[in-house]
This record gives C-alpha cells, structure tokens and sequence, in this order.
C-alpha cells in the first residue's frame, strides 16, 4: 500500500478523534475563560478605552473604562444582556454575593450597537463599556464578562477575561537570558522583587503570582514561592522556575486594504461574495538563525485603511494560511495561533493537511486589519501549545509578560489583584 494512503488514513484517524473531543464540549457549558459559544459571533476585543493593542485591566476605582466590542454576522439586532462574574486566582467563582463586588444593577442589556456600514459582509457591532451608569465594580481580583441572549443565562454568547487591580505592591522586574548554559540562546528568564509588601500572615501561602507571555495562559507560570524574604520585599530570583521558551518573532497578515498586496499577501481575489487573500507560504523556522522584526505580541488591530469608522466600515474576508510538510504529523496537530485565536488551539483554527499540495492549509473568515500569529504544535494528550516546535526558540525575541500579583487576605472571601506589571523584553521601564 502507499506509504501516503497509509498516512492519509492514520491522519484521518486522528482527526476524527480530535473532532469528537472537540464536539463533546461544543455545548452551552459556560467557561470561565475567553469563550465564543455562538458560531456567527466574531472579533471580540477587550482593551483599555483608547489603546486598543492594550491589555484588559484597569486600577480599582480609577477613571480608565474597559471596552468589550464583537460582532455578529447577521443582519438582526439581538436581545443580549451582560453581566460579570467575580473569580479567584485560579479562574474559579469567587464566594462573594453580587452585591458584594457590584454597584449597580447586575444584570443589564447590551444597548450599543450599530450595523455595518458599506460592506460586502452585514454584520452587527456590540460595545460594552465599563464602569457605566448601571454598573461599577467595587473590588480588584479576576473577572469575567458574560453576555447572554434573551435573558436566559442558559444561553451563553460570550465570555471574556478582565482584571481590576488595587496596587499594594511595587513589582521591579528584568528579564534577561536563561542562566541555565543549556537553555541560555532560546529562552528567558524573569526575575522579580515585590517591594514595600503589606502586612500578610504568611508570605508563602497567602500570596500568589501569575506570570504570562504575551497574554497568553496555556502555558503561564504560577505559584511561585519567594526564595528570600528580606524586610518587607519578597524576592523571586530563579534560575528554572521563571523560564519561559523565547520563541521567534510573530508572523503576520496586512489586510487593511483589499486595493493592494502587502509583503505576506500573494494574491487577491474577489470570490463572491467576498474578498479573498492568499497568503505566500510559510516556512518552518525550528533551526533558523533569529530574525528581527516589528510585531505586536500575537494581538490584532481592526483597521480599514479607506474607511473612517473602522467599527463597521471594516468589511470580513477569508485568509488563507499555507505551511509546507512533507508529510502529516500523526501524534498532534497544528494550528495559527494567537489573539485571533484567543490564544488557544480550536477546532477552527487548525490546519489540515493536503497531500496534493505537501502543506498544511486553513482558510479563516476574519475582519479586515493587522493580524500577528504563529504556528503551534499541539501534541495529542497535551494541553500546552508548543510554539518552538515550527517558530524555533530565542533569547533575543521580543515579548511582553504580565506579572500578576494576588493576596488572599484570611479576613475576605476573595482573592485580591494587589499587583500587575507589564515588562517588555527589549524596553525593560
């Protein structure tokens, strides 16, 4: 028999299970996490009000709003309502009333929208902002967005991930290249201090630290102990336990204009209904030598570069992703992975294999803008995306980590955000 046929049909076999996985969840289970349940549901974005490539936190009772937008491929107006949930570190429900950490009504209707304006594509666009006249929140700690339609909570549309930080703690903060020889040229290490630290019971148990590269939570590293504590600072200076693989570089689409190729864009095609971009393919970059290049961390910008309002004159058009192999993997897979996946490897975003071709293929429907991404490597049996396995490992690479800082003080219920810092690799203020 072929050798092909024979991969062919292992590949199949593990397709199939993957697929049966993935459908066992497809339910209306709500996930603390950041989670689209409905399928014409696209492009949610979560930021700080006028930094759009920011993360999604702001500082307890401070005047910054936190904007939650998405879109509906539709050409009706739904009846959504929202409310939040507070959760402790570790994304759970926290044992707190809603009175407790809301002030305002709990419940609300989403009431900002519009509808798309000269686009090939209809589609709805949602807003949500927060604080609001309705709401406003009383306590930091990790929270979690639910929007609902038609007030029945059984039937979720959408969750996302938000932080409310009440700084108690100076967070100082390098990242430098592994100390371990072995690991010195392909990852980073990030040490830190907690200064001028409140008065806790037990330093150990009490406090708790997060810390993610690039937003990104699969593969986040918490419950760090301190290794010295001297006056009222913590110090956590590792040499394994803070160690994150440098990656490379993220790869990325320009598709702000439908008018031009930009540099990754081979072609575009007008495919009724819509427009199409074929991206040149990809090549696999595990032992090539590192490469500098401008990105945004793995997030995207909507942006119609001919319109004005990029809300909804951005019109959506199908990309797709070429990544040559000269054969299937047969013990995972592979997916594009970042921001516009929220950070996770889905059934959506996952390529597939074309023996015809030798590549791996996948065809998103995505709004126009900038999108960074790179190519995780999931392996069966896993839940950690493996991105060095295509992208290859670096010290040099440039990434942001988020150092996130919880007590949980035995007088509450609750976990408090008492610290939250953003380093950057490269400009390390």
């Amino acid at each position: 028999m072929n050798k092909f046929i024979i991969l062919h049909i292992v590949y199949s076999i593990f397709s199939f299970t993957l697929y049966a996985q993935d459908d066992y969840f497809t339910n209306n289970t709500l996930r603390y996490d950041n989670y689209i349940y409905k399928e014409n549901i696209k492009t949610p974005l979560t930021y700080r009000e006028g930094f759009e490539l920011s993360y999604p936190f702001v500082e307890l009772n401070n005047t910054d709003t936190i904007t939650f937008t998405f879109d509906e491929i539709s050409d009706n107006i739904e009846n959504y309502n929202y409310t939040f949930i507070h959760c402790n570190s570790n994304w759970q429900p926290s044992n707190l009333s809603e009175n407790e950490f809301i002030d305002g009504f709990y419940e609300n209707p989403v009431t900002n929208y519009k509808q798309s304006f000269n686009t090939l594509c209809n589609y709805i666009h949602y807003k949500i902002s927060l604080p609001n006249e309705n709401i406003k929140l009383k306590l930091s700690g990790n929270y979690l967005l639910f929007v609902y339609e038609n007030g029945d909570k059984e039937k979720p549309v959408l969750t996302r991930r938000f932080y409310v930080v009440e700084t108690k703690t100076e967070i100082v903060a390098s990242v430098k290249p592994a100390t371990q020889i072995d690991l010195m040229k392909s990852h980073q290490e990030i040490d830190f201090t907690l200064h001028n630290v409140f008065t806790c019971n037990d330093s150990y148990s009490d406090i708790k630290v997060v810390i993610s590269q690039n937003g990104r939570f699969d593969n986040a590293i918490s419950n760090l102990k301190p290794l010295f504590i001297k006056d009222n600072e913590l110090l956590y200076n590792y040499e394994d336990g803070n160690l994150f693989p440098g990656v490379s570089e993220f790869r990325n689409v320009d598709a702000k204009s439908v008018k031009y190729q930009t540099e990754h864009v081979q072609y575009i095609e007008y495919e009724k209904p819509y427009y199409h971009f074929y991206l040149y393919p990809d090549e696999k970059r595990t032992f090539k030598l590192y490469f500098q290049s401008q990105d945004i961390n793995g997030k995207y910008l909507v942006k119609n570069s001919l319109g004005i309002n990029s809300e909804i004159e951005a019109d959506y058009l199908f990309v797709t992703f070429s990544l040559p192999f000269d054969a299937p993997m047969v013990d995972g897979n592979i997916y594009v992975f970042g921001a516009l996946s929220d950070w996770q490897c889905k059934k959506e975003n996952m390529l597939k294999y074309n023996f015809k071709k030798k590549a791996y293929e996948l065809t998103l429907f995505l709004k126009q803008g900038f999108y960074d991404y790179q190519y995780a490597y999931m392996k069966d049996g896993t839940n950690e995306a493996d991105i060095g396995f295509i992208e290859g490992n670096h010290y040099q690479t440039e990434n942001d980590y988020l150092l996130f800082v919880y007590w949980h003080d035995i007088t509450s219920k609750y976990d408090k955000l008492v610290g939250l810092k953003v380093i950057n690799s490269i400009n390390q203020k």
